[in-house]
């Protein structure tokens, strides 16, 4: 059975199981201060740890207790690396035979080209996971030793390491980060931790590499690696001038240069995929809420533990555009041609991906009999829209409307959650099926287009 079914329907199964198990551990009386829980929120808080999002209906660090977190922290950490990963690892250190299908599915997930070394990237990932997660706890701990006894500040450094790496934005403190808007230790460890887990795992391992290599064997880097790290290193840097910009005179008004430019930066990496705040959103501006937006639906990079459109797609689509514009059929890139698959794939990714946030959005919208108002009582339409972006590519951020919700608006947000961890693509194959059809052809006829 598990040999005929396609690989995008497998990956699917994995988050689906991870997501039953784990609500199934916090429903357990024992997970909650309370003792109890109803069933959409601890689906709901699975879920979101599992695709490492962030977003919550109930508060962690209260709501839950040590066994609960400690269940939230084990979902957050096999959602971060992908299940399949940590199958494959399991079976391949006990001696079982991991099957071609698997090893296809990392193939696909952490390798932009064909590769025999897979069990390597595989224990590469893990050491890589591990030494970033070890160095960030450390970095914590020291910040958090002067404020907490060191039992309770090792253990907020260990689970906001792992979630910060992981890009999940789940928080044991009550207002994520905002008290520590200008503590430079945490926020560049935080930040690091987001970045080094967002740029992708592929990334990391062909920049690790080349230090081993001989140098008459030593190749460029790859166009995806160099497309990464620039579009990274762009959208980080635009994000926190822009957020300076429109906020200098409003809610950073009353900070210092450097309280300014730290809290900016932060944002502005943690936005992307991770979750956490140094702010309270509800004195943003729209200018910024919109950039924010925009930044959470690219997302962050093949091969991560983010969601969104990817970067690699963003860069695409945009050297696409502009060769269009020049007149030129070919989208090239440092000096490579872009197989024209991959830029059709980029172009639907994007347009399946603003499809389906615009139903859900629509969807959500009509459901809400209680709908966020501002002060002068009109309806919020930004609210939702930032919160269905935000569990699309799996970011966590949230303007509050998560916890007004009812039932129904939870169950699309779960399912958001799920399209955006699994990929857009690999769900639509799921539905759509993942044979590729030509259909017929007829005679050509010219239309009008822009």
């Amino acid at each position: 059975m598990i040999r005929k079914t396609h690989a995008a329907t497998l990956i699917l199964l994995s988050y689906l199981a991870a997501v039953t198990i784990g609500t199934g551990l916090l429903l357990l009386p024992f997970s909650t201060v309370s003792g109890n829980i109803t069933v959409i929120d601890a689906l709901f808080t699975a879920t979101s740890a599992v695709c490492v999002t962030g977003l919550i209906v109930v508060d962690t660090g209260t709501y839950f207790t040590f066994f609960g977190q400690l269940i939230i922290l084990m979902l957050l950490q096999l959602g971060g690396l992908g299940i399949m990963t940590i199958s494959v690892a399991v079976f391949h250190s006990i001696g079982k035979k991991v099957s071609f299908k698997q090893r296809m599915i990392l193939q696909e997930s952490f390798s932009h080209v064909p590769r025999e070394d897979i069990y390597r990237l595989v224990k590469a990932i893990f050491y890589f996971t591990a030494i970033m997660e070890l160095c960030g706890a450390i970095l914590l701990f020291i910040h958090w030793s002067k404020e907490y006894p060191l039992l309770q500040a090792g253990y907020l450094a260990v689970f906001h390491s792992v979630s910060a790496f992981c890009n999940a934005g789940f928080s044991l403190l009550e207002n994520s980060f905002m008290q520590y808007r200008d503590a430079l230790l945490l926020n560049f460890t935080v930040c690091v931790l987001i970045i080094f887990g967002g740029i992708g795992f592929p990334v990391v391992y062909e920049i690790y590499n080349r230090p081993f290599e001989k140098k008459t064997q030593r190749s460029r880097l790859s166009v995806q690696t160099k497309s990464v790290l620039i579009t990274t290193f762009i959208l980080i840097f635009c994000g926190t001038a822009i957020f300076i910009w429109v906020e200098h005179g409003k809610t950073l008004r009353a900070y210092s240069t450097f309280e300014s430019m730290i809290t900016a930066f932060f944002q502005s990496v943690t936005c992307r995929t991770a979750g956490f705040n140094t702010v309270e959103f509800a004195t943003l501006s729209n200018a910024t809420l919109a950039l924010m937006i925009f930044l959470m639906f690219i997302g962050a990079s093949p091969g991560s533990c983010g969601g969104g459109i990817k970067t690699t797609t963003l860069a695409i689509l945009s050297v696409f555009t502009w060769s269009r514009t020049r007149g030129k059929l070919r989208v090239n890139m440092f000096r490579k041609s872009i197989p024209r698959e991959i830029v059709t794939k980029s172009i639907s990714i994007v347009v399946l991906s603003i499809s389906l946030i615009a139903i859900v959005l629509f969807l959500l919208l009509l459901s809400q009999p209680n709908q966020p108002v501002d002060i002068a009582g009109n309806e919020q339409f930004l609210e939702y829209l930032f919160e269905v972006v935000s569990a699309f590519a799996t970011v966590g951020l949230s303007m509050g409307a998560t916890a007004q919700i009812n039932v129904f608006g939870k169950f699309l947000i779960i399912v958001m959650m799920l399209i955006g961890r699994v990929g857009i693509l690999t769900f639509s194959y799921i539905i759509a099926g993942p044979e590729g059809r030509n259909g017929i052809e007829y005679a050509e006829e010219s239309i009008m287009v822009g």
